[in-house]
């Protein structure tokens, strides 16, 4: 067995992918997941499942003590950007302060990099294409929390030499996606309510455009940027270049699961409407890679959600700021979130 990585999120969606991928590639993986949010199902086999959260400094310092890791992939994290303006303190708790724990373990055992999945909620309401240059505006605690990870890494290769790199995906989907939350991953959302047989919800008119990005788009190239030197300490956006309009997918979908579409519209929210990244950059130093079409990925994701079946939705139970919260959230109901 080779080198050992942590895979934070390594029992969730696209932590899962990634390590698959190291392990294939000859990595001793340690995933490390508290199952929030993943499944102890999707854990590669041959990975080694360590049960505990990013936010336990205790663990994490063990985790680091035993395995001597020598690459961290940080994937652990609450995403969902609306829902974040009103859990302010689990978010910071979760994506802020259990990152720095990883960070502080990384400097301390001189991990050789660490690979961090940021977001392109970074960008904020940031006119499109959004470019690596730009400056980060988020507007949501989600992603103010993301950037100041950023920041923070870039501190600690200037101060610690820690080497980083760091992904900026969206809208990603595909087989293991947790299509039973309620607050995120619309395509997910969508084929539970199909198999409930109940309406795909859209905030909205559904003219909002996002460019929706297959797994096989996303973790391969996160799982392979640590042999690419020109990569170090560099940030990229990742995923799919083709947007589509939420209507659109949900037509997409339907097709995809067999069934008319049945759409029910909802008040629309607060929420960028055309966020769409360019890709050059990580095309012109990772190498140009040909993207999933939507109805391709859609149906190999939809031929998976028949499989493992309907997914049990809950509500997330400690909200801190009720007020302008979503009155489809408030009521309980089941609503898409298109990111």
């Amino acid at each position: 067995m080779g080198q050992s990585v942590l895979v934070t999120g390594g029992a969730g969606f696209i932590g899962s992918h990634v390590a698959e991928r190291l392990f294939e590639a000859g990595f001793e993986v340690v995933a490390l997941d508290d199952l929030s949010g993943g499944n102890r199902d999707s854990v590669p086999k041959g990975v080694h499942f360590e049960q505990g959260s990013i936010v336990d400094q205790h663990k994490v310092n063990a985790l680091f003590e035993a395995y001597k890791f020598s690459y961290v992939f940080h994937l652990a994290a609450y995403a969902a950007e609306v829902l974040s303006h009103h859990i302010k303190r689990f978010i910071y708790t979760n994506n802020l302060i259990g990152s720095t724990n990883l960070i502080n373990a990384s400097v301390n055992h001189d991990v050789k990099c660490f690979v961090f999945t940021s977001s392109i909620g970074v960008y904020g309401n940031t006119p499109s294409p959004l470019t690596e240059d730009l400056t980060p505006a988020p507007k949501d605690s989600y992603g103010i929390a993301k950037y100041a990870v950023e920041l923070e890494l870039a501190a600690c290769q200037e101060m610690f030499d820690l080497n980083y790199i760091i992904f900026r995906p969206h809208n990603v989907y595909g087989e293991r996606q947790n299509i039973g939350d309620r607050y995120r991953n619309v395509i997910g959302i969508f084929m539970n309510q199909v198999m409930q047989n109940r309406p795909m919800s859209i905030f909205g008119d559904g003219s909002q455009t996002r460019a929706f990005s297959y797994i096989s788009d996303v973790a391969p190239v996160i799982a392979e940027s640590i042999h690419i030197p020109a990569a170090s300490n560099q940030i990229f956006n990742v995923g799919a270049e083709k947007a589509y309009s939420v209507i659109r997918l949900a037509t997409v979908v339907a097709e995809a699961m067999g069934v008319e579409p049945h759409i029910e519209h909802l008040p629309a929210r607060f929420e960028a409407s055309h966020p769409i990244s360019n890709h050059e950059k990580i095309q012109r130093i990772m190498g140009h890679y040909e993207p999933v079409t939507l109805e391709q990925g859609v149906a190999r994701m939809a031929a998976w959600a028949k499989r493992v079946g309907v997914r049990k939705s809950r509500p997330f139970e400690e909200i801190e700021i009720p007020k302008k919260l979503p009155p489809s959230w408030a009521a309980g109901h089941e609503a898409d979130s298109q990111v």
